[in-house]
């Protein structure tokens, strides 16, 4: 019993998900960095308002200059069939940032009818009923 509390127990410590960076992002949460991994051309196509981006083979180089020293660190890629939220939690991890890794990625946050920013302006998609409630911002799991 003890391996799987300290199993899950870590996996909160070093993951989040799409509501919850929602929230964080709109109750404006000191610190937070949300951290787009993916390429300039995913990053064109659509990201979470307020990312930055910093793909993961820039992290080592960039990270210093681009992310303030003390900041709590949100990293995400396409979705939960890309392990690029990983690579890139793992990169800022080695620098010594705080970081979570955001499961579900791009793609959940878009199902789950959350804004992006894109070149034409800020938008959503309709709520995808297999991610998420219809009509309420939380699954209600929590």
């Amino acid at each position: 019993m003890t391996s799987a509390i300290e199993h899950f127990s870590n996996r909160l410590r070093f993951e989040t998900d799409v509501s919850d960076v929602h929230h964080d992002l709109d109750a404006a949460t000191p610190g937070l960095v949300v951290v787009d991994s993916r390429s300039t051309e995913a990053w064109d196509q659509g990201r979470l308002p307020g990312a930055i981006h910093l793909p993961t083979r820039e992290i080592a180089a960039r990270a210093a200059a681009t992310v303030p020293a003390g900041s709590t660190v949100v990293t995400y890629c396409w979705g939960p069939g890309c392990n690029g939220a990983t690579r890139a939690a793992l990169e800022f991890a080695k620098l010594g940032y705080q970081v979570k890794e955001m499961i579900g990625g791009y793609e959940y946050w878009v199902r789950e009818g959350f804004p992006i920013d894109t070149a034409h302006g800020r938008e959503s998609r309709p709520v995808d009923d297999l991610t998420a409630p219809a009509h309420a911002l939380t699954c209600g799991c929590s």
